[in-house]
């Protein structure tokens, strides 16, 4: 019997773990880095019935260019200190962008 050799993790098998403060109620939709090399992220949503969480959702899935399944709030639902994990993007890829959205 022959073994196959194993194969490299494909982009959607691949996923990144964030974690992030959240502003709600700001002007605007935007990723800031905190002092330390944290992140924070300003949304315009309210902190109101979920609002906020959906938000963070919709901007997070146009920022790493996935869909809104894809981005998954682990932890922090009524927090504004949150974990996040979006499946489809690599670490690599996740530190790309986060560093042109911080700038």
């Amino acid at each position: 019997m022959k073994s196959r050799a194993s194969r490299p993790r494909d982009k959607a098998a691949a996923a990144v773990t964030l974690s992030i403060r959240i502003q709600p109620r700001a002007s605007k939709n935007e990723i800031v880095t905190r002092e330390g090399g944290g992140l924070k992220i300003r949304l315009t949503a309210p902190p109101v019935d979920g609002a906020a969480n959906e938000a963070l959702v919709k901007f997070m899935a146009d920022t790493f260019s996935v869909s809104k399944s894809q981005v998954e709030i682990v932890s922090g639902h009524t927090s504004r200190d949150k974990v996040v994990r979006i499946h489809g993007t690599s670490e690599a890829e996740a530190e790309r962008l986060l560093n042109l959205a911080g700038k």
